[in-house]
């Protein structure tokens, strides 16, 4: 009789498991199946996504290869025809310079006052620069030369409007 008990208090922990638990099992089970498929679904998209950016890329990469080529081929052309362009000038400038000794020494001349005023440019900027950085260098010189500056565009504006109230006037009696 006792194993009889057993017997029908097992078949009934048995039904109570394949009717309470076992479902509960197969919905978690059938979850976490669906959701194991849902991230092999994402890691093949991101997959495949990876390899089209990839091939993108090689595009993109050998296309920046071919117009480098091509950017340099230019580049030597233009070199080339440069170079040619100089070679001819030179040479022209030399049957001038023959030709016209005096207007070599003149051109001479010109060059060394071109020099001089370059280095004298370059001088006078950077004394400008140094003489603004003095002038800048307190609060009350600053506001100065910044009002002094906003006059100046006041005056500039006026004789601007001035100028071009007078143009149509005097462009329309001339004739």
């Amino acid at each position: 009789m006792e194993i009889i008990a057993e017997l029908v208090a097992f078949v009934i922990v048995i039904l109570v498991i394949w009717r309470f638990v076992v479902p509960v099992l197969k919905k978690m089970v059938t979850a976490r199946q669906d959701t194991v498929q849902q991230q092999v679904d994402e890691a093949e998209e991101a997959t495949r996504k990876l390899n089209e950016a990839q091939a993108k890329l090689e595009s993109a990469v050998e296309e920046a290869r071919q117009e480098a080529a091509r950017i340099r081929d230019d580049a030597r052309a233009d070199a080339t025809r440069i170079h040619d362009e100089l070679v001819e000038q030179a040479k022209r400038e030399i049957e001038r310079t023959k030709a016209r000794g005096g207007e070599q020494l003149a051109a001479q001349r010109d060059q060394v006052v071109r020099q001089m005023r370059a280095e004298l440019g370059a001088q006078s900027y950077g004394l400008a620069e140094k003489l603004v950085v003095e002038s800048l260098a307190d609060e009350s010189a600053r506001r100065a030369s910044v009002d002094d500056f906003l006059d100046d565009i006041d005056r500039l504006v006026e004789t601007r409007a001035a100028t071009s109230a007078d143009a149509p006037a005097t462009a329309g009696g001339g004739a």
